[in-house]
């Protein structure tokens, strides 16, 4: 078996681990496998924006890159073993991930390519993947160009991507794990899923990924030792976000109203042709009615104004 089959057939076993986890042990009880925003999750960031965004960061901006730089790598970083390139990159990467992440927070533009990610209310092992295409860009460049660039191993991209799902998929499900004093330097949902809590203390705290160290080393660690509770508004963003691949994407550049948008006849076709398609395949099917599946559209009820006003308010909490 080459190295990505046998990273595929591992993340394809840790999926089913993770999801057997979450229904027995989970961090929030009653949360439904097909919870709101599961198949936007799913089709839409896992499977579609991941497949196009590869193409794009890969063929686009690092080969090219490569191709300008014309550098055939570090000689003695080449003579590294697989093992010790990988924890290279995982470790530098890392660090990164949780400066730039501090800097979304704090930054309006930048918080822009970020809110899609906090916009859930209901986080399980999926939620991870709902990133703005322009944020993956921008790390996932960051991230590969360099094994790239400095020549390492091939294996060390199949590699690290299998990492980067695994952790991803691990510290957003909704499992009821502690980690002990490990939890000191292995993040874990006992520490980021406050961080997708709703609360301002949590704005600026816990932004590692893989390692915690980080954020214990530069004083943004929240461990209150309780859970952020089980109520919609005690998760997600305190403003209301399009539930929309598209939308969503939308309002990163231009603010809107659904409510207002929703009085297009053109707008309001698309807007419910999803739900409408769900429904048909519900009585072609004889699905029995689920909310999860047949998922309605919240429209938001906040306006234009108020939202920026809202945004720029927590983005100076605690600073």
């Amino acid at each position: 078996m080459t190295v990505v089959q046998i990273t595929t057939t591992i993340l394809i076993c840790w999926v089913i681990f993770i999801i057997v986890w979450e229904r027995i042990s989970p961090y929030r009880k009653g949360l439904p496998f097909f919870r709101e925003g599961f198949w936007i999750d799913l089709v839409w960031y896992t499977i579609i924006q991941s497949y196009i965004l590869k193409i794009v960061i890969f063929d686009y901006i690092i080969s090219p890159l490569q191709h300008h730089i014309a550098w055939q790598g570090v000689a003695f970083f080449k003579s590294w073993s697989i093992t010790e390139q990988v924890l290279f990159f995982l470790v530098s990467h890392d660090l990164y991930i949780y400066l730039f992440h501090r800097l979304q927070h704090r930054s309006k533009l930048l918080w822009r390519t970020h809110e899609a990610h906090h916009s859930g209310k209901q986080v399980d092992f999926l939620a991870g993947s709902r990133s703005h295409a322009v944020e993956i860009i921008i790390n996932q460049t960051i991230e590969f160009a360099p094994i790239v660039i400095l020549g390492a191993h091939p294996e060390v991209i199949p590699i690290k991507a299998m990492l980067d799902a695994i952790f991803g998929m691990f510290i957003h499900a909704n499992i009821n794990v502690k980690l002990g004093k490990l939890k000191y330097f292995f993040n874990s949902p006992e520490l980021h899923l406050w961080h997708h809590a709703n609360y301002y203390e949590v704005f600026h705290a816990n932004f590692s990924t893989k390692f915690s160290i980080w954020d214990y080393l530069f004083g943004t660690i929240y461990d209150p030792g309780n859970k952020p509770g089980n109520e919609p508004e005690n998760w997600g963003l305190y403003y209301d976000f399009p539930k929309d691949y598209f939308l969503q994407h939308a309002f990163s550049v231009k603010r809107f109203d659904e409510k207002q948008l929703l009085k297009h006849k053109g707008f309001k076709y698309y807007y419910e042709l999803r739900p409408n398609v769900l429904k048909s395949l519900k009585k072609l099917f004889g699905i029995r009615n689920n909310a999860a599946i047949i998922e309605i559209h919240q429209h938001v009820n906040l306006s234009p104004e108020r939202i920026e006003k809202n945004a720029d308010e927590k983005l100076i909490c605690n600073q």
